[in-house]
Order: structure tokens, then C-alpha cells, then sequence
């Protein structure tokens, strides 16, 4: 039990500085662009990240959702993407908690952040101040748009991410075998390193 423990520890302070760097990164790139574009960039940065949660929660629960059979059968075949594939299903804990905990809160973190940053935009254009009543119901109006998106955007990929979760860790596996493959980028290498340190078997 204590050793589950330590191991949990070990990865959800890695987990925890990896979303202050990443978070910091997409808060300060957002920041730019922001303050060199108009409203309607505002609102397509909105949308970008809305969008980029809901697509990183679905890549997160079907990770959790998927079985290892189909790939199995893929993999004996030699078909490109399908040992990745069982790679994610083998760590499952990591890839679910990265794309729901860590790009998925971001995601949501950065979208809340970027969406004030529009209202005030707004709120100034109108020539009002940030503790006026055309302020409030502005802030009021976009927040409820944006969780409505978000929260209606997940609920509907649900049932993709659950009942076409192979289809999805497929896709997955293919793009990591064309990032380890062709751009030289390692995903499941790195992996297997970390893996081999904590004496674990993968």
C-alpha cells in the first residue's frame, strides 16, 4: 500500500510542475495575443481552448475506456500505431490523468482567464468601467456561454470517448508512432525509462 503510495507521489508532483509550466506557457502566449489583436481573436482563443479540453477529455476517458484485445490482433499484423495503442492502454493511469487532469484544467483555466480578458475589452470599448453594471452582466453572459460550451461539448464527446474509445486510442497510437518515427520526438520511450527507474514493468 505504502509503495502504491510513494509511486502516486512520484507522479502527481511531476504532474503538479508540468501543469505550472504548461500553464504558465499557454496563460503568457495567450496573454500576447490578446494584447496585440481585436475582440474577435479574443473570442477565437475562447473557442481554441474550449475546444482543446473538450478534445483532450475525450482522449483521456477513452484511454480508460479501451481494451488492449483489438490491438493485440492490430499489432500481430504489423500495423503502424497499433503497440502504441496498447502502450496507452498499459498506462492507462498516466495518459488519462495528463489529457483530463493536467491539458484538460489548463484548458479550462486558460479559457476562463482569456474570457475576462474579452469582457474587460468589451466592457472599455463601451466606455465603462470594470465595476459597472454593463460589466457585470457582460462577465455574467460570456461565463455562461463559455461553461455551457465546455460542460455541453464534453457530455456529447462522452459517448464517442466511451463507445468509440478504440477508434480514438488508434488515432492516438498513429500519431505517436509518426512523432517517435518520423519527427523523432519519443513518447513511449520515455515512458519505458521512467517506468524501468520506478521498477516497474511495462
Amino acid at each position: 500500500m505504502s509503495n502504491y503510495f510513494v509511486k502516486s507521489l512520484g507522479w502527481s508532483s511531476k504532474v503538479t510542475i508540468l501543469t505550472i509550466l504548461l500553464a504558465a506557457v499557454f496563460s503568457t502566449l495567450s496573454t500576447i495575443f490578446l494584447s496585440k489583436s481585436n475582440i474577435i481573436i479574443g473570442i477565437i482563443i475562447v473557442l481554441f481552448f474550449i475546444s482543446f479540453g473538450i478534445i483532450s477529455d475525450t482522449i483521456g476517458l477513452s484511454a480508460a475506456a479501451a481494451k488492449e484485445v483489438p490491438f493485440h490482433a492490430m499489432a500481430s499484423k504489423k500495423i503502424k500505431g497499433a503497440r502504441e495503442a496498447i502502450h496507452i492502454c498499459k498506462n492507462v493511469e498516466i495518459f488519462s490523468s495528463f489529457f483530463n487532469d493536467v491539458v484538460g484544467d489548463i484548458a479550462g483555466i486558460v479559457s476562463g482567464t482569456v474570457t475576462a480578458s474579452v469582457v474587460l475589452q468589451l466592457t472599455l470599448m463601451a466606455g465603462q468601467s470594470d465595476n459597472s453594471i454593463y460589466y457585470s452582466v457582460t462577465a455574467v453572459a460570456f461565463t455562461s456561454v463559455v461553461a455551457g460550451l465546455t460542460v455541453g461539448g464534453k457530455a456529447l464527446c462522452k459517448t464517442l470517448a466511451i463507445r468509440g474509445s478504440t477508434k480514438v486510442i488508434f488515432t492516438m497510437g498513429k500519431m505517436i508512432y509518426f512523432m517517435e518515427n518520423r519527427l523523432g520526438i519519443l513518447v513511449i520511450a520515455r515512458l519505458k525509462k521512467s517506468k524501468a527507474k520506478s521498477g516497474q514493468v511495462i
